[in-house]
């Protein structure tokens, strides 16, 4: 069967499945590599030069003067990322983003991250997949060594405590922690500051 460039996208925007044995899956094993290469050029430079950046400029096709990314970092689907203004990430970062990742305006990360956005069919595990978008909404706050879900949406002002596991949506303003997180309270709307 013959499939258009691009399919395994769309497979991936519907949530799948992703059968690794098809032809069309050729366009994410090509992206993998040129963002495993491009990852591990600017992983080379010293995080003094900031020349780096241009290597993530390229993996993420744009501009990075209003985001901030430090380094060591790793991201397999940089097509599949987008930033809004101000975001930073800290170092150490994984993003598994074969099923879409969103950052909105001003999310700040600790050290540590890790976003998944792909799970491997329960049956058929070496060869099928799955996928879920993660969106983290504006000025949301993770901590370190944070892992996220796929399908998860982390909400407005939302912040998420160190060591946290989200398995489920988080509400706006909600300081959530835990394995998986629980909510503990709510910030004050009133309080928060751009």
């Amino acid at each position: 069967m013959e499939y258009k460039s691009g399919y395994v996208y769309e497979l991936m925007d519907q949530g799948g499945p992703t059968d690794t044995r098809e032809p069309y899956f050729k366009d994410a094993v090509d992206e993998m590599m040129r963002a495993r290469v491009l990852c591990a050029k600017a992983n080379a430079v010293l995080p003094d030069d900031p020349t780096y950046v241009r290597y993530l400029e390229e993996l993420f096709g744009r501009s990075l003067k209003d985001v901030r990314i430090l380094t060591p970092f790793t991201c397999d689907f940089g097509n599949r990322v987008t930033f809004g203004k101000g975001v930073f990430i800290n170092h150490s970062a994984i993003l598994s983003a074969s099923g879409g990742i969103e950052f909105e305006d001003g999310v700040m990360t600790a050290p540590g991250l890790h976003i998944a956005t792909i799970n491997h069919d329960m049956n058929e595990r070496h060869t099928k997949y799955t996928y879920g978008k993660v969106l983290i909404k504006k000025n949301a706050w993770l901590g370190m060594n944070v892992t996220i879900c796929p399908g998860v949406t982390i909400g407005e002002y939302a912040v998420v405590a160190a060591g946290a596991v989200v398995t489920k949506d988080v509400p706006d303003y909600a300081v959530v922690g835990g394995v998986p997180v629980k909510v503990i309270r709510y910030l004050d709307p009133k309080e928060q500051k751009e």
